[in-house]
């Protein structure tokens, strides 16, 4: 029998990616590879880091990030896409007395972006951890799903039924799937997702566990442009049994060249010491950093920037993918 630790479970290190492609990044490749070296240098004073980084940029993330760090950073060789480790790494899963590395399909979320060693780069983490790898087709990238580690699962209907990733899948085939890959004992299925959001609404941009029975999502304030969709997801949380639902601000309009960009507080990373939140600029940034601290009482909640990661579509959560203490 399988099952998968929450995120606030012990970690041994977590795995992450340095920004590297300039024709994926453009002219935000500068401000993102600084968010990421300073999310880095952050996230090694509470557990090891283990940053996979293209050999162009080597030397930039090793002088950025710097030295005399409190846990080791690795710079790991191994070659990699982009830096959405969430979705391309592998999901570590628990297996009797055992540890397994589980990879489900990819193909670009839904065949948007296609990039060289996306395919690749969760079965050589599993290598490189010596961890054996499991594998089944069914397309379940990292950022779709979120468990309180005792078999309940958060997901969203876009992610894993039909489209371009599961066509013909029934809720009961993914289930199943899910049962057996990662112990889902009970799924809840929502619905919704941010604008712009070229993941069709991973789960860790709408909802995240912070006990096993204590879900959080964003609150759907007036003036915000996914208000309808924030509501929505809070409403089905209140109706599932078992769930105490409590909100935090979204972040609003976030935008970039005009743009609406898919900003989500939500999208924080639990450290062994810490909860490491996205700030994008808001002036409900704090405010919400603030919400997220008095949820992890045994944790620092520490707000750092990642509007230049958020224009390539995602934040903190979508770039690290944690390794359980075995």
């Amino acid at each position: 029998m399988r099952s998968q630790p929450a995120e606030w479970a012990p970690h041994c290190g977590v795995w992450t990616a340095f920004p590297w492609d300039a024709q994926e990044w453009g002219e935000e490749l500068a401000a993102a590879q600084q968010e990421v070296a300073v999310f880095v240098r952050e996230l090694s004073r509470w557990e090891p880091v283990h940053l996979l980084v293209m050999p162009t940029v080597a030397d930039l993330a090793r002088s950025q990030i710097g030295e005399r760090l409190r846990h080791p950073v690795h710079y790991e060789g191994i070659p990699y896409g982009d830096i959405w480790l969430r979705d391309t790494g592998p999901l570590f899963v628990q297996a009797g007395t055992d540890w397994q590395a589980i990879r489900f399909g990819w193909n670009g979320w839904g065949r948007k972006y296609l990039l060289v060693y996306d395919e690749t780069v969760g079965a050589a983490i599993a290598r490189n951890t010596d961890t054996p790898l499991s594998e089944h087709p069914l397309v379940v990238e990292g950022g779709a799903v979120e468990t309180d580690g005792l078999g309940t699962y958060l997901t969203t209907e876009r992610c894993l039924l039909g489209g371009d990733r599961n066509p013909g899948w029934t809720r009961s085939q993914v289930e199943a799937v899910l049962a057996e890959y990662l112990g889902a004992q009970r799924v809840v299925w929502l619905t919704g997702s941010l604008h712009n959001d070229h993941t069709d609404g991973h789960i860790d941009t709408l909802a995240r566990f912070v006990s096993p029975s204590l879900v959080l999502c964003a609150q759907g304030e007036a003036d915000d442009p996914n208000q309808e969709t924030l509501v929505r997801v809070a409403q089905q949380l209140e109706n599932c049994p078992g769930f105490t639902v409590q909100t935090v601000p979204s972040p609003g309009t976030v935008t970039h060249n005009g743009r609406l960009l898919p900003a989500s507080y939500l999208n924080f990373y639990i450290a062994n010491g810490a909860v490491l939140v996205p700030t994008y600029g808001s002036d409900r940034d704090k405010a919400a950093v603030a919400a997220i601290q008095t949820c992890f009482p045994d944790r620092q909640a520490v707000g750092l920037s990642a509007k230049a990661i958020l224009t390539g579509g995602g934040a903190f959560h979508c770039i690290t993918q944690q390794q359980p203490v075995v």
